[in-house]
Order: structure tokens, then sequence, then C-alpha cells
């Protein structure tokens, strides 16, 4: 038997997160991958860049100070590999590439920008591929602070990807035009009418809150109609009583109605009746990206 640590630092435009996952390898067995620890640190980048287009100094601060942080939890840890990658918010972040570099001078770690289709590829290394059964056409939608990323998988293949900048933290800031909406909704309405039917697949962290909260059986789906509902229940709470009475976290409580938004619309352009919430990220893709290329 082989065990070892690998890790993965997900930076957000709505908060950074630090995976680590025990690989357990025996022969004659599947590998398996065991989440360790999962740490997240509410720094939401999005509300500096997508507004002035930099992040800020003090976010910046809060940013060096997390990854320092981290470093020292995965040498406790004692994980022998890890890939830090960055998305929406620092993509567009003129003071990204230079971010990156005086953070790699201070705390060693090296941060990866990645796009919106290579971010797709990377979620798709993970236990998607166990929803993907040949006999159905999924639309994979994960929602994030800056984006939306979507892929058509049929026949257990993928069909086709696209980035959308609309995302929870850009949507609470009033800054997604309608013409951005009107590309999206264009975007799957022509590429799913040529499918009998589709099904969602839903990843993200606001999703993954709604489908905790709902109850249902792991690996079941979330119907259309429950997200509706949902909505509409979220929708009656002030923000203030969405942490008192529904137990939110302050940062997840005034994006979660833009993001039940995007998924619901996506379901309605697309026609789809039920959403899967494989509850995977960004994080478990990077895991299983190391994992592949060790």
């Amino acid at each position: 038997m082989l065990i070892k640590k690998y890790a993965a630092i997900d930076i957000g435009s709505n908060a950074i997160r630090l995976l680590i996952t025990t690989i357990i390898e025996q022969y004659g067995s599947e590998t398996k991958f065991k989440k360790t620890s999962l740490i997240r640190v509410p720094i939401r980048l999005g509300d500096d860049v997508f507004k002035l287009g930099l992040v800020s100094d003090d976010n910046y601060n809060r940013m060096e100070d997390s990854m320092k942080a981290f470093k020292l939890l995965m040498k406790v840890h004692n994980v022998s590999k890890y890939r830090a990658c960055a998305t929406s918010a620092m993509r567009e972040a003129k003071n990204g590439k230079n971010i990156t570099e005086k953070i790699k001078k201070s705390t060693g770690i090296d941060i990866e920008i990645i796009k919106g289709n290579e971010e797709a590829k990377i979620i798709a290394l993970t236990d998607l591929k166990k929803y993907l059964v040949h006999d159905k056409t999924f639309i994979y939608v994960d929602v994030g602070g800056g984006s939306t990323e979507l892929t058509i998988y049929s026949k257990g293949k993928s069909v086709l990807s696209k980035s959308f900048k609309i995302g929870t933290v850009r949507l609470i800031n009033e800054l997604v035009p309608d013409s951005i909406w009107n590309q999206m909704k264009l975007w799957i309405k022509e590429h799913t009418k040529k499918y009998n039917q589709i099904t969602l697949l839903g990843t993200g962290g606001n999703i993954n809150s709604t489908y905790k909260f709902s109850g249902t059986k792991l690996g079941k789906p979330l119907s259309y109609h429950y997200l509706k509902k949902y909505f509409r229940t979220v929708e009656s709470f002030s923000y203030e009583e969405r942490i008192s009475k529904l137990n939110m976290n302050l940062d997840r409580a005034d994006v979660i109605l833009p993001a039940l938004n995007i998924y619901i619309s996506a379901m309605k352009w697309s026609g789809a009746k039920e959403i899967y919430v494989p509850k995977i990220g960004l994080s478990d893709g990077i895991i299983r990206s190391l994992y592949q290329n060790k």
C-alpha cells in the first residue's frame, strides 16, 4: 500500500480554499481519494476586481497571509505535491501577474492563473464522469463568483464548452449587462435543441449548500420545481434572517439568490427537469490533475 497527500489551492472570486487529500494506492484495488482537510477563507477578490480592475492592498495582504498559513498546513500534513490555481477575478485583475510574483517571492507558492475552459477541463477530471452515462445528455453548470462555466456532455463525452462572465459577485454588484445574459441564453438554447432530453449537473458552493439543505439522499437529483420553491423561500428572508434562521455563512447569504437564478435559468433554457449535484469542484479536479501527472 502506498499512501501520500496532495493539496489543491483554489483562488476564486468569492473565497480561497485549501483542500488536502489523502491518496491510497493498493495493488489490485482502485485508487482512493480521501478528503483530509478543507479550509475556506472568505476573501472576496471579485469585489475589488470587478468594480476597480485591481486587487486592493487589503485583500492582497489577506491573500498573502492565507498562502503563508496554507504553506504551514501543507507542511504539517506532509503534503508531497500541490497545485494552486486562480480563476476569474485574478484573470481580470490588472495587477494579477504582479500579485502572483510577489506571493511566490514571499511564500514560495506558485499560483497559476487559468482560463475558463481550462477550469472546466480540470473539473472534468473528477468523479463527474460517474454521472455521464451514455444514454443521457447533460449540461454541466459550474457557478462561481466571477463566471459560469458550461459544458455539454453527450454519450459520455464532452461536446462543447463555454465560459460566461456571469458570476454571483458580479451579480450582487450589478455588473452583468442584459447582453451577457442573452448570450448565455442563446448559447444554451442553440446547443441543446437537438437533444430530446437534457439533465443538469451543477457544481459550486451555492448549489452544494442548497443540496445539503434539501436533505436529498446522496446521488439523487433536485427537481426544477424544488429549486424554484427554494428560491422563493430564501427570497422571503432578509440577509440577516438567512444568517440567523437558515444558518448561512455571511458570504453565502448575499450570493445564494443570484446563484440559484443562474441554475434555474439554465434549466429553463435547456428544458432540464432535474439537476444532479456531485458536490465536487475545482479543488477536487486539481488533486486529480496532480495524480494523473505524477
